[in-house]
């Protein structure tokens, strides 16, 4: 990737039109006590006054018009905001911003304005509109049950206009709510907007209204009898699997700094960006680091991904007409047109997992999703991620870096952030979800061998030797099938003595977890037998859980001799069924993680082999769920269990000799 000529901004035509000079004429600008009362309150009638509509049948707002009335209002509010002390504006409009639940984030936004620093307005805008976003949710959500996802769509719902009124929205709508308007949280979110190119009045403007919006809510909640509840705030609780990088420290950050001049990824007008987003990460300002890197990320990415599909076309913000070329576009397989997308070869595997796992798969982080929906609480923003972002950052810039790339990877902290780059598999994908559930479930079913036994002389009731005997020979033929049927994806020559035994076969499935397994755009019969596995493993675990704990309580109970005749016998009735339900749950595990490795050939098979083949899976899963309900404490139904499992096994047992048979006569 290189760059033929500067890019003076990544504005489409129209856009930089409509954000830098539409509401920017010389016009007279109103005086401030038209807008404003001496006590603070916003006149709202003097800012609805110059919205206006479209003359299309569908009334909806002219917004080139509405930006060009609406100029001189933001000009005026700007410098009438400018006129404030730190002081003077939060006496003003302080308790005004407390709707927000986060008052002091508005209080630095005005510091901000006030320091005329184009990249910390920029950066004050981004946490603003995602604060007012989060904000307006709560408030939809005192009338209305599920809030829109998009804010644009929040901003046009009947909810809010029944608690600001219609026109209130609509002005909101002018600078936030459409690809035709201003849009400005999404061109700035989205990474399109350098430092310069938005204009401070509307930053200053947003800020204005938001206290207007908690002046009207001061009137109507105890009107309307509301009460105004904040949702928490959501919590990235997966800082331990995203543990890929080593930490990021000074030498790093020296390393990112030297980068960022060399490296094509960096689109040069927003360089500001990305020396703010490094210094605020030394000064250990973690949110403030992670929200101007992203939109970078996402920038940098969008300007790669024209490169190699040849499209330059697309590194613009797009019209009304077109959707913006954004992650989710850039990381998909294919392009809109059908051809298939060059950015996940160019950039390999491993960080396209990375990127997947960081911003889109259901389970992960989602990380820009949540911080630019204001769903994060900035304040505890967490140092790992940060961390991971600017890693993830060095190993971007490093991969467009111009020049001698041989002489740059001498450095040795450089070295170590590639190459534990290089070997990444997704945490997040449901296959990563699914391989550290079954990590889980070997290392819960190890802990049976420590469960407590009584120690008097008593000796347990068994069901019966030849039954025990006839289900011992079962599991052994069912290990051997097992190790056939991995033959086929598994390089490794494998001999079935060596996994009779519970460690074994534990040993096995951990080794088998170790391997890479491509998550990259699964096909949808792959993820469909993943999602049973995922939930038959949920099950296991959840057995597992309930009989060492059980074992643990009723053996305490034994030593108390406060168990019953009955419970007594049916203390002993467990005990029994442990060590032979401790190898069925290890084959069974054995058997997923099998399946899991076997997964990818699904969308090589016939649609009646694959009917055959789920319901086979879902078979095991109800046999799952039983065993749950069986091995509860409420239930205790040993005899039962070992009856329900037997027929489980046999199935297994069927299905496996028919396959074998199938895979047997197709090689002949």
């Amino acid at each position: 990737m290189t760059n033929c000529e500067p890019i003076s901004t990544c504005l489409s035509l129209e856009v930089h039109h409509m954000v830098c000079n539409l509401g920017l004429g010389k016009v007279d600008v109103p005086d401030i006590e038209h807008i404003v009362a001496v006590s603070g309150e916003v006149f709202w009638e003097a800012i609805t006054f110059h919205l206006r509509t479209s003359d299309a049948e569908e009334q909806d707002l002219d917004y080139i018009e509405s930006v060009k009335l609406l100029g001189p209002i933001c000009k005026t509010v700007h410098l009438y905001l400018l006129s404030l002390s730190a002081r003077q504006f939060d006496d003003q409009y302080g308790l005004w911003f407390k709707w927000t639940n986060n008052r002091e984030l508005f209080v630095e936004v005005f510091e901000a304005i006030k320091s005329s620093q184009e990249t910390a307005i920029a950066l004050s805008l981004m946490k603003l509109t995602a604060c007012l976003e989060r904000a307006l949710g709560d408030v939809f959500l005192m009338i209305g049950k599920e809030c829109p996802f998009l804010l644009r769509d929040l901003l046009a719902s009947q909810e809010l206009a029944t608690v600001f009124g219609q026109s209130v929205m609509n002005v909101l709508r002018v600078f936030l709510g459409s690809p035709r308007s201003l849009n400005l949280r999404n061109i700035m979110w989205h990474g399109f907007a350098a430092p310069a190119e938005i204009p401070p009045m509307y930053t200053s403007t947003l800020l204005f209204l938001t206290a207007g919006l908690g002046q009207i809510l001061e009137g109507v909640l105890p009107q309307r009898n509301l009460t105004l509840l904040h949702r928490p705030y959501f919590k990235l609780t997966q800082l331990e699997e995203l543990t890929v990088f080593p930490d990021i420290n000074e030498e790093a950050i020296a390393v990112a700094e030297d980068f960022i001049g060399k490296s094509d990824f960096v689109v040069e007008i927003m360089l500001p960006y990305w020396r703010e987003a490094l210094a605020a990460y030394r000064n250990q300002r973690y949110a403030e680091c992670v929200i101007l890197l992203v939109p970078q990320l996402e920038m940098g990415l969008r300007k790669y991904f024209t490169a190699v599909n040849n499209c330059p076309n697309r590194l613009l913000t797009a019209e009304s007409t077109t959707l913006y070329t954004t992650f989710d576009e850039m990381l998909a397989k294919y392009l809109d047109n059908g051809v298939k997308n060059q950015l996940p070869p160019a950039l390999g595997d491993p960080v396209m997992e990375i990127l997947w796992d960081l911003l889109n798969h259901q389970e992960g982080p989602r990380l820009r999703d949540h911080l630019s929906h204001g769903e994060l609480d900035l304040k505890a923003f967490p140092r790992e991620m940060a961390s991971h972002v600017v890693a993830l950052a060095v190993v971007l810039l490093h991969h467009c870096c111009r020049g001698d790339n041989g002489v740059a990877t001498e450095d040795k902290c450089l070295r170590m952030i590639v190459s534990s780059m290089r070997s990444y598999c997704s945490r997040f994908h449901p296959i990563g979800r699914l391989k550290q559930q079954l990590r889980h479930c070997v290392e819960s079913l190890q802990k049976w061998g420590e469960m407590p036994r009584p120690t008097l002389g008593q000796t347990p009731e068994r069901p019966g030797s030849d039954r025990s005997s006839l289900s011992g020979c079962l599991l052994k033929e069912l290990v051997s099938n097992l190790i056939n049927r991995l033959r086929i994806v598994y390089d490794e020559e494998l001999n079935p003595s060596q996994y009779l035994l519970v460690e074994g076969q534990l040993h096995l499935v951990t080794e088998l977890l170790a391997s890479h397994m491509c998550t990259l755009y699964c096909p949808r019969a792959v993820l469909e037998v993943v999602s049973l596995l995922r939930k038959m493993t949920s099950q296991c675990l959840t057995v597992s859980e309930q009989i060492t704990s059980g074992a643990a309580s009723r053996h305490q109970q034994w030593l108390n001799k406060s168990l019953r005749s009955r419970q007594r016998q049916n203390y002993l009735r467990m005990l029994d069924s442990v060590q032979y339900l401790h190898h069925v749950f290890s084959l069974l595990i054995l058997l997923i993680t099998v399946e899991l490795l076997n997964a990818q050939t699904m969308s090589d098979k016939a649609s009646s082999e694959c009917h055959c083949y789920l319901k086979f899976l879902k078979s095991l899963l109800q046999y799952t769920e039983n065993m749950v309900t069986y091995t509860s404490s409420e239930k205790n139904k040993w005899d039962e269990s070992w009856d329900l499992t037997e027929k489980m096994l046999l199935k297994v047992k069927n299905f496996y000799n028919r396959w074998h048979k199938v895979t047997t006569d197709c090689a002949t």
